[in-house]
């Protein structure tokens, strides 16, 4: 495995950090050939993993000896690949699973938004439209492959943080919540199963409602789940006395996030919660997974926040920011009041 960087001299550290691109996208070439499931039966050579995922072998063997040193996969000294506890989470439809996660990351369109950084660096701006040619809902509904992967990626990664959520926020109390943008309903189906004695209104785009329908249904919960499409720019369900949205507002700057919590706030009762689940920055140097999404977010408009933000944009749009519930995840639950 390569040397942790502060064992090693300054510009050799950084070399290694400067490399890590490559290692990246091995990660997302495993990934899309799906080498983890090809293992599923146990080791092999690289010349039985590429015939079964459709490599070159020599090139195949560079790509996994390079991982296995990085703890990605391990090479047996008969030569053949097994898994490591990092390589079993490339594994598709498991629990924990980051397989779409790193097809995403490695996606072609992906690729070409990130290769503009250096101009949102300099101007400030999104990057989408420059290096896609359209916004990038737009491009996705042109491109439903690319589509598809990135609605996998965005469960897979959620997945990972309902069981943190649930865990460290509790949503007794709430008789009527309401998930503005949730998607197929994972989040929102796994608080009602929890809380019998609440109802639960699940709010996206109608295409996505379409599908979410028989999601729901899958849960038993079409009896207490009511699905509504919307815009929320324009409008939420109203009579809900907590509103939630997991992963919205960081995908929009501040006076497009605004727009979200005074359509949220309009439809609230006086004193209804609402719960904002996302990164929340912290100060100082520490590492974060939230600052290394932030850039991401830079490049499509969006940003991960401070509590400091939050607070204002809170204010902003009338409600009281009242805690801030840390999970053992990337993400917090920022929990506000309506004034």
């Amino acid at each position: 495995m390569s040397s942790r960087p502060e064992q090693l001299p300054p510009h050799a550290a950084l070399s290694q950090m400067i490399m890590s691109g490559c290692l990246t996208h091995s990660i997302c070439v495993a990934a899309e050939l799906g080498v983890a499931d090809a293992l599923n039966d146990g080791p092999r050579t690289a010349p039985e993993l590429a015939r079964a995922v459709g490599a070159n072998p020599d090139a195949l063997y560079r790509i996994l000896r390079a991982l296995a040193a990085t703890g990605i996969f391990r090479e047996t000294q008969d030569g053949r690949f097994e898994h490591s506890g990092l390589s079993k989470c490339l594994r598709s439809h498991v629990a924990g699973s980051m397989r779409a996660w790193a097809r995403m990351v490695g996606a072609s369109w992906n690729r070409r938004v990130m290769s503009e950084m250096l101009h949102s660096a300099r101007t400030g701006d999104s990057v989408v439209e420059r290096a896609l040619g359209t916004p990038l809902w737009e491009y996705f509904a042109q491109h439903k492959e690319h589509a598809d992967i990135f609605n996998d990626s965005m469960t897979s990664f959620s997945s990972t943080e309902i069981d943190a959520v649930m865990g460290s926020y509790d949503f007794s109390g709430i008789q009527k919540l309401v998930d503005i943008g949730g998607g197929l309903g994972s989040l929102l189906a796994t608080i009602l199963k929890a809380y019998p004695q609440m109802q639960g209104i699940l709010s996206d785009a109608p295409s996505v409602i379409d599908s979410a329908r028989r999601e729901i249904e899958k849960y038993g919960l079409d009896g207490r789940c009511e699905l509504v499409g919307i815009d929320f720019f324009e409008s939420v369900p109203a009579g809900g006395d907590a509103y939630m949205m997991k992963h919205i507002i960081h995908d929009w700057d501040d006076e497009h996030s605004l727009r979200i919590l005074k359509t949220c706030h309009a439809a609230m009762q006086s004193g209804a919660r609402l719960l904002v689940i996302d990164s929340v920055i912290a100060p100082g140097n520490e590492p974060s997974v939230g600052k290394t999404l932030d850039l991401f977010m830079l490049l499509i408009g969006g940003r991960e926040r401070t509590e400091a933000e939050f607070r204002t944009l809170f204010e902003r749009a009338g409600f009281e920011l009242t805690r801030i519930v840390p999970t053992p995840s990337p993400v917090a639950v920022v929990e506000g009041r309506k004034k």
